[in-house]
């Protein structure tokens, strides 16, 4: 069993799937610094300087706190501000993964429409078909 179970786990898609899985998540934390770092203070600059991740609705009458950590410490708050930076994430992500599979499609569609390559005959086969020939030839004339 730990023999066969040593075997699918080293399998090509097994390990190619464990390499996709560490990639993506490095991949996540750069998305996630270009939307939290780059793209949602420009966006919070447009809209009037307002902080996405600031925005929520308190759930009792005890939350008065303007920031979000200070009002999840009294109370139950509806933190819709993160869920919008987090959907922007994804739309970003989604966008980027749809460019990046795009490209690959081009590529392959050019490896595609390239003509095959002809190859020149290497000597040895070039002087098997001569002797071929040759033996052809002389078996005619028997």
């Amino acid at each position: 069993m730990v023999q066969e179970f040593k075997e699918f786990a080293m399998k090509g898609n097994v390990v190619d799937l464990a390499v996709g899985v560490i990639i993506g998540a490095a991949f996540g934390k750069i998305v996630e610094s270009l939307v939290a770092d780059v793209f949602m203070p420009v966006v919070g600059a447009i809209v009037g300087g307002l902080d996405f991740s600031n925005y929520f609705v308190g759930l009792s009458s005890n939350v008065t706190a303007t920031s979000l950590v200070e009002a999840k410490k009294q109370g139950a708050v509806l933190a819709y501000g993160n869920f919008l930076t987090i959907g922007i994430n994804f739309l970003i992500i989604a966008f980027i993964l749809f460019l990046v599979i795009k490209a690959v499609n081009r590529l392959k569609k050019k490896e595609e429409a390239k003509p095959a390559e002809v190859a020149e005959t290497p000597a040895d086969v070039k002087l098997l078909g001569e002797i071929r020939d040759l033996l052809a030839g002389s078996q005619a004339r028997i």
